[in-house]
């Protein structure tokens, strides 16, 4: 996607307005974006209590699934709210978009290691999503960004969930897990991506997952259901976890199983200390996949999990005839470590010191506003990786277009863009861009 930033000059505007005629819109080229007024408001203008928060619609569409979690399991209630609270929270910059803060409204344990946070997004009369996209959750107190599925469906209410696992040595997750309360107020940035059904529609589906790659997936099956409106369901869903203690939305799952037009099958690498599996055991294998799926080569398939449970997953689509352009894939294997940019920062000099083919040797002017630093960027190398090779503080975290962290207002300039779903349509509109996945063509004046 090639992506230009400029501004008329006045002699065109008063042109083009004179044609348009009093009052009307500036037609802008296809090529030209326009960057919004500044109104000098963050986040942290916003009030730190929210008004009152309206009782969530049921997340599943038919009594069959409504209980989606053992009693223990039930979220917590919010406290009463009084004074300030029923103050009205001031809206956002943009009523349309899932970027701001929102409250936690519910806390549920899913699992001993994973727990649903279910979150208002106050200024939104519904949360509009597409069942599979995710949020980039920021903890401004410890300067971090992490991407997280929505797991529910968009039912048309401004209450969505996400569903995080504890990680070992994960700051975000370990911080969710044993600060967060409800009540509290949490920055989202999104919707983002492109793995959804709404975006590769299909009458039959096949789903797999694997540990918390199930959130994703989730949101889907039920969007699915929710929206068949009595027409026939072709679901096949299989899901692997290590343990019958690790699976990730149990009693749902085996609620799915009784739905017609839905088959579900778990699988356990062992056991529990507490539980014998008595379903199916080990990892998901050819086998496997034949017997539940023979038909996999005619479904369109969505597939989330771990690295090394993807690469598997991979050859064993292949085998069954599943077309690449059919196996859609969602992953969280985000940020590039210091080590890596300063190997890949090498492995670029040599490319271009030995004429590389795709190293063009043409470089670029790029000016960042905000720290008055000018660096040079050649035509095969990312902006921001141009930024982080300079020694500029550049907030990121996938670096492939995915997450959204790294989004910067283009004043000047044309890129070439290639995102993975990482920013809107409106962003791109109102100037704004994503540097780890843009290279330059030409100079380039950057507010960072």
């Amino acid at each position: 996607m090639r992506y230009r930033h400029s501004t008329l000059t006045s002699r065109l505007v008063d042109a083009a307005a004179a044609a348009a005629g009093p009052g009307a819109a500036m037609p802008l080229s296809k090529a030209t974006f326009r960057v919004p007024a500044k109104t000098g408001r963050t986040w942290a203008d916003w009030p730190t209590q929210l008004p009152p928060v309206a009782p969530a619609a049921s997340t599943f569409p038919t009594a069959a699934l409504a209980a989606t979690t053992p009693a223990a399991t039930t979220p917590v209630e919010p406290p009463p709210l009084t004074g300030q609270l029923a103050v009205a929270a001031e809206p956002p910059l943009d009523p349309e978009l899932l970027t701001g803060p929102v409250e936690v409204t519910g806390i549920t344990q899913v699992t001993h290691d994973v727990k649903t946070f279910e979150l208002r997004a106050g200024w939104m009369s519904a949360v509009d999503f597409a069942p599979g996209q995710y949020v980039t959750m920021r903890i401004p107190e410890l300067g971090l960004e992490r991407c997280y599925s929505i797991s529910s469906a968009p039912f048309g209410t401004n209450i969505f969930t996400i569903t995080v696992k504890r990680v070992s040595g994960g700051a975000v997750s370990t911080h969710l897990h044993d600060n967060v309360r409800v009540g509290d107020r949490l920055h989202v940035d999104g919707p983002y991506g492109m793995f959804s059904t709404s975006f590769h529609q299909a009458e039959r589906h096949l789903f797999l997952s694997a540990g918390s790659g199930i959130t994703p997936i989730m949101s889907m099956v039920r969007s699915l259901l929710a929206r068949q409106g009595g027409l026939g369901t072709d679901i096949v869903f299989i899901h692997s976890a290590s343990t019958p203690l690790d699976i990730i939305f149990r009693a749902e799952l085996e609620q799915l199983a009784e739905v017609a037009g839905v088959s579900v099958t778990i699988l356990c690498s062992r056991d529990s200390e507490v539980e014998t599996w008595a379903g199916r055991r080990g990892r998901i294998d050819a086998a496997t996949l034949a017997e539940v799926v023979p038909d996999a080569a005619d479904r369109e398939t969505f597939v989330c999990g771990p690295g090394p449970y993807m690469d598997a997953v991979r050859p064993l689509l292949a085998e069954a005839g599943v077309r690449s352009v059919r196996t859609h894939e969602e992953s969280f294997v985000f940020a590039t470590s210091p080590a890596d940019r300063v190997a890949k920062a090498g492995a670029r000099a040599k490319a271009a010191g030995a004429g590389a083919v795709g190293v063009t040797g043409v470089s670029h002017a790029v000016e960042f506003t905000v720290s008055g630093r000018t660096v040079d960027c050649d035509e095969s190398t990312t902006v921001l990786d141009s930024a982080l090779d300079a020694g500029l503080s550049v907030p990121s975290s996938c670096s492939e277009g995915a997450c959204g962290t790294c989004k910067s207002v283009l004043v000047s300039g044309e890129v070439e863009m290639k995102h993975a779903g990482g920013i809107r349509p409106q962003e791109i509109a109102a100037g704004k861009f994503l540097p780890c996945c843009s290279t330059p063509l030409t100079d380039l004046i950057v507010e960072r």
